[in-house]
């Protein structure tokens, strides 16, 4: 069962719960939050851990590749359908840059972790037309800069100020 299978299977007990008894929705809102906890896979993200690039590899079942430089460590994982992903970190194991290109846009919502969010707010539809732009983030903490079309997709999001000292954003080309 996949924690998408797990989440909304719990979801479903959560509400007729509700329904039943305030105590018990309490217990199960608990036990809920615990499931999802441990069933919930570590991943890498952009401000993550270096351990984590693995359950990266294992989740796009690429083949891993690391080399190391001056300042920083990449990580390239090759996925199966051809496209790349690239994780670089510090030297104490935070990735602080992604960049990805191929047939298809990675999960970002995985690779970006808890800046997910800011590239759906600055990406929100301002009005009722669809937008054929391509997604950006310009904040002084967080950017991102990605596009291409079906068949070639492109992108870069890094964190600024966690870039270790002589780090040049053009290495992310």
């Amino acid at each position: 069962m996949t924690i998408v299978q797990r989440w909304r299977s719990l979801a479903s007990g959560l509400i007729s719960e509700i329904v039943m008894s305030p105590l018990s929705c309490l217990a199960s809102a608990a036990a809920a939050a615990a499931v999802f906890a441990v069933a919930s896979p570590a991943h890498a993200f952009l401000g993550g851990g270096y351990a984590t690039v693995t359950a990266d590899r294992a989740h796009m079942a690429a083949r891993l590749q690391t080399s190391a430089a001056a300042t920083h460590t990449l990580h390239q994982l090759t996925l199966a359908n051809g496209g790349l992903v690239r994780e670089f970190s510090r030297p104490d194991g935070t990735i602080f840059a992604v960049t990805w290109r191929g047939p298809g846009r990675p999960d970002l919502r995985r690779l970006l972790g808890d800046h997910f969010g800011a590239l759906q707010a600055d990406n929100a539809r301002r009005s009722g037309r669809p937008r054929r732009l391509p997604l950006m983030v310009n904040r002084s903490d967080f950017v991102v800069v990605s596009g291409g079309h079906p068949g070639a997709f492109w992108g870069v999001a890094y964190l600024p100020q966690a870039a270790p000292a002589g780090f040049s954003p053009s290495e992310l080309r």
